[in-house]
């Protein structure tokens, strides 16, 4: 009976079991830490435990325990594929007063921002290893490479601009209405008018 509760939440959240989730189905730790001995998964972070059999997905951790966080920038870029260099680190935004320095400790780059901007765009995409994870759309993310244009690789950024406008499910529209709430519509009109 437990052991299958078990493995349904595993098997639900692609072979991981969290302490919490596994708490409020009335089951013990005591017996949640048999039942990773039995089964072989491994702690990966405070009260996360993956299958032998899957890799630990470094982006779907780091949400579990930072629900707060959206994967943004080059991350976010690199997610929905529009450029397929790989981030050299992990971008995320907060909302203002969110205390990182436990995101920062771990290298990882952290920007924030009042909430009706930090919620501007907000979606939910997979990761490479096919869980959920919450990251700014499309839309959001070349808005953002604009205004960090000078901070990236020009090579990677024109590489960006040109596969978001090849795309066939680009939202203008939507593009357009974040650079005016972002207050960079004359920057994005640019490449809008060059690329499209």
């Amino acid at each position: 009976m437990k052991k299958d509760i078990l493995r349904k939440l595993s098997d639900e959240n692609n072979g991981y079991l969290f302490t919490a989730e596994v708490l409020s189905h009335k089951i013990s730790k005591t017996y949640l830490s048999k039942y990773v001995k039995e089964n072989g998964y491994e702690r990966v972070a405070h009260g996360i435990y993956a299958a032998p059999d899957i890799w630990p997905d470094e982006l779907y951790l780091l949400q579990k325990m930072n629900p707060k966080i959206i994967f943004s920038g080059e991350t976010a870029l690199y997610i929905h594929g529009l450029t397929d260099r790989e981030y050299s680190r992990i971008e995320v935004t907060v909302p203002q007063g969110y205390n990182a320095v436990h995101l920062r400790k771990k290298k990882i780059q952290v920007r924030s921002l009042k909430e009706d901007l930090y919620e501007l765009g907000e979606t939910v995409a997979e990761s490479g290893y096919g869980n959920q994870i919450v990251v700014y759309d499309k839309e959001r993310a070349i808005c953002d490479a604009v205004i960090n244009r000078k901070k990236m690789d020009v090579q990677t950024f024109q590489i960006v601009m040109k596969e978001y406008m090849s795309d066939s499910g680009k939202r203008l529209q939507v593009l357009v209405r974040y650079a005016e709430k972002l207050k960079i519509r004359d920057e994005v009109m640019k490449y809008v008018e060059v690329l499209a």
